[in-house]
């Protein structure tokens, strides 16, 4: 179908290209054999009036005209996609809708596994993907490829709408046979204790804790860097380092490796966690009814944890 002259079909191509960057792959992400693939390429130079693409190696590298194509083209076809496409109701319990989720391995325990539990008994067949945190998260909601991300809400750009969904409390840990971790820890103190130190694969974006000592001017003793919250206990265990964890994340593991808690001697900003969306999924119903489900169990979890946390935490410190 053409529509003035552009077979629309080509912008399907195109954003292919621009995704894989590899005309193999590109024309088999979208059942294309490899000859018709560059016949798309082929006309599509001739419509705009530019290479597009040039080779590096097997990698096509963009024009600065892909480059400024590639946004409205991939917005055109969500918005195909998800307002022409898809049926205008969504009805949960017959939908066999895939989610593509990029969070914690923090969140996935303590959070996200209550929405698992939850969506398996009202649509047995909507479906997960949990992926992990990834530096180019705003590229992917940009694109479409992740249905919602889920992180602290200061690492969050504004270019997504995006909603908070629970606030956490930051405890410094520590092994039970850590003599030298006292009941009140003071910030002299913590500072000349080993620590261990996430950064969740983000390199540009320091953890809450470290962010706040760098804005002061000073620095940590770190001896090991681990990628989620999840590692931080096995690094504990047996040793006179400390750690910087969710409480919920610290009652999460008490059954399996018990920790000593205490308050953290920093004034640091609130720590909560956010959902975030494509804002081209702003109207998708089956975005919003999962929006609705997440918001729902986060105020659950948080009314529970407003009754129990403060006798739990009693019960961690010695």
């Amino acid at each position: 179908m053409r529509f003035k002259g552009l077979d629309l079909n080509l912008l399907v191509a195109l954003d292919s290209l621009m995704t894989e960057r590899n005309l193999t792959a590109a024309a088999r992400n979208i059942n294309l054999s490899q000859p018709a693939m560059s016949a798309a390429v082929a006309r599509l130079r001739a419509y705009f009036g530019d290479e597009l693409f040039t080779m590096r190696g097997r990698t096509l590298v963009p024009t600065s005209r892909a480059e400024r194509l590639a946004s409205p083209v991939r917005k055109a076809l969500l918005h195909i996609q998800l307002s022409i496409i898809a049926r205008d109701v969504f009805n949960p319990a017959d939908s066999c809708r895939r989610f593509r989720i990029s969070l914690s391995e923090c969140v996935t325990l303590i959070f996200f596994r209550k929405i698992v539990d939850r969506v398996a008994r009202e649509a047995p067949g909507v479906s997960f993907e949990l992926l992990p945190l990834s530096e180019d998260h705003d590229e992917l909601l940009r694109r479409g490829e992740i249905d919602f991300l889920i992180m602290p809400e200061s690492f969050m750009s504004s270019s997504h709408p995006k909603t908070t969904i629970f606030g956490e409390r930051l405890v410094c840990a520590g092994c039970p046979t850590n003599k030298r971790l006292p009941r009140r820890l003071t910030f002299e103190e913590y500072m000349s204790l080993g620590q261990v130190a996430v950064r969740w694969n983000l390199a540009h974006n320091p953890s809450i804790e470290e962010d706040f000592l760098l804005q002061h001017g000073l620095k940590r003793r770190i001896d090991i860097v681990v990628q989620s919250f999840c590692m931080v206990p096995p690094m504990l265990s047996a040793t006179d380092r400390i750690g910087v964890m969710p409480l919920r994340l610290v009652e999460h593991f008490d059954k399996t490796t018990p920790l000593r808690i205490v308050d953290l001697p920093l004034s640091l900003p609130a720590f909560t966690e956010a959902v975030q969306w494509p804002a081209v999924h702003n109207t998708d119903p089956a975005s919003i009814w999962m929006r609705e489900i997440l918001l729902q169990e986060a105020s659950r979890m948080s009314s529970r944890g407003d009754e129990s946390q403060e006798l739990k935490r009693s019960n961690f410190i010695h």
